[in-house]
Formats: structure tokens, sequence, C-alpha cells
């Protein structure tokens, strides 16, 4: 591994932001599934205004109503929603202004059926107005005539959220969504294969990112996944760590067309972070994965 590689991984390593996933991350698809049957879950046929100002805060530290939908088309979704007003001219050279109600969606992730965490649409806000409905398999408004899963109706002074789908009203945080911590290795003064278990938040090049969980076998041999940042396809990670030095690590993800190499050093003092170089094909680029357990 060339030394000018290490160091570029190192530079970005330490100055980049640790990112981190919040509770609403946290709902994928193992997790929606579970839902119905849940408690603090309400299935409903109309969300109002007022039902969404009552369940405003349902996630911690995340602001918005969570809503979980099985789509027309039999996926689950996800979305943070709130009951908004927006301000319209009512003709396009006209000065007069009117306020009309909207469902302003936050944030949206309609999962791949039968998929861990694959993507099929997301988005973020994106403003319903009364007579248009919400397609979350598209993840697109589209008009009445087309239908969707959701739509917003409004009647005089009144508005309210309905749709075909099965709408679920998450009222309280589900405990299965808070992932588990793991600690973080207690690094020795010899080094260990195992301090490489756990997850990492994977930076590539500065053109991907994903998660990439670790695992090390008995005979130093390396299993796990990643998980696309991009769309959250899950991937195979095999390879093996050792024994010279005995920090280093070389593993590869296979994609469906093509197999990508790395290799990297782990840091020996808290094992907080993997450095080094990766090879997709005839290009060879640097990348950093910063340990993500806790």
């Amino acid at each position: 591994m060339s030394r000018i590689m290490i160091a570029v991984a190192l530079v970005g390593a330490l100055s980049a932001p640790r990112a981190r996933g919040d509770a609403f991350d946290h709902y994928t698809n193992q997790i929606l599934v579970k839902v119905p049957t849940a408690a603090g879950v309400k299935a409903i046929k109309k969300l109002t205004p007022e039902l969404m100002v009552e369940h405003s805060r349902s996630l911690p530290g995340i602001p918005g109503t969570f809503l979980v939908v099985k789509t027309n088309d039999g996926k689950w979704s996800k979305l943070l929603v709130e009951a908004a007003q927006q301000k319209i001219k009512k003709a396009a050279d006209g000065d007069e202004v009117k306020t009309v109600p909207i469902l302003l969606i936050h944030r949206f992730v309609t999962y791949r059926e039968g998929e861990e965490r694959t993507i099929d649409s997301q988005g973020k806000t994106v403003h319903l107005f009364g007579g248009f409905h919400f397609d979350l398999d598209m993840g697109q408004v589209v008009p009445a005539h087309l239908g969707g899963d959701l739509r917003l109706v409004v009647k005089g002074d009144d508005s309210y959220v309905e749709g075909k789908a099965e709408i679920y009203l998450v009222t309280k945080h589900l405990r299965e969504a808070t992932p588990k911590k793991q600690p973080r290795p207690v690094i020795g003064e010899a080094f260990e294969a195992r301090y490489f278990n756990g997850s990492y938040k994977l930076f590539d090049d500065g053109r991907r990112s994903g998660t990439l969980r670790l695992k090390v076998g008995d005979k130093n041999e390396v299993s796990g996944f990643y998980y696309s940042g991009k769309d959250g396809q899950k991937y195979e990670v095999a390879g093996k760590v050792g024994s010279n030095p005995n920090h280093a690590i070389q593993f590869r993800i296979t994609f469906p067309k093509s197999v990508q190499f790395f290799q990297g050093l782990m840091f020996t003092g808290d094992g907080g972070a993997i450095v080094g170089s990766s090879r997709l094909q005839d290009r060879e680029t640097g990348f950093y994965a910063i340990r993500a357990d806790d």
C-alpha cells in the first residue's frame, strides 16, 4: 500500500464529520413489517391536523408526525409529515393572496419488497395540495385520476389525509427500532484480529459511502456485508486480517458486475478507524472507514 494513499485517507478520516443516523433512519424494512401489531401504533383511515399536532414528537429528537404505510403495491414506506399552510396568489397577475392547507412531507422512504434496506423511492420537502395524490412507490405527486397511496382532502376550512393504502400512525417509538450499542474494543498491548469486528461508516474516494459490517472468524477470515448509502442495497464482504502487520486487513465487496478490493490499516490506539486504498477494475483510490458501533 502506498504511503501517499494512506496519508490521503488519514487526512480525510481526521477531518470528515462523523455521520450518524437518527431514529427515522433506524426504521428499516425489518422493523416496518412489525408496525401493524406493535404497541403504540394506530391503524387509521383519516389523518387530521389535530392528530398530527397531538403526535408530532413520537420519534425521539425529530419533529413531525411519523406514519408507516403499506402501499397499494404492497411495499412498506415511512414518512415524517406535518399539517401546514401555503400562501398562493389567486391569479398569475393578481396581488390578492390566500392561504390554503397542504400536507408537508418532510421525508419519505419506500423500501423494495422482501429486502432489508434497499430503497425504491425516497425524497424530502414535498408539498401535497388538496385534490392531488401522492404515490409512494414512484415517490411522486400525481393527479387524482391516476390515483395514489395518500391524498389530501380539503372541504371548506377542514382538511385531512386519507388513502386506499394501509396507514399506521406511530404514537410511540418502537423499542425494536433502537439499535443495540456495541462496545468499542479496548485495544491491548498486543493487537488482536477481533478488534475489527463491528460496524463502520465507509467513505470511498469521496464518491461513495455506506455502512460496512465486519466479522472475523477463528482463522482470521473476514465476512460481512456492505450497505450502499445511495439506495441501501446489500452486498457481500469477504477477506482476511493480519498477519504482517497484525492490524492490516484485506477485503472485497462483490457487486453484481464487478468486485472492489480494499486493503487498509486499523488505528492501533483506539480502533476507531481503518484507512487505506481500494481498487475497482484498473482504478486505485483511497478510502477510510470510521467505527460506528456507538
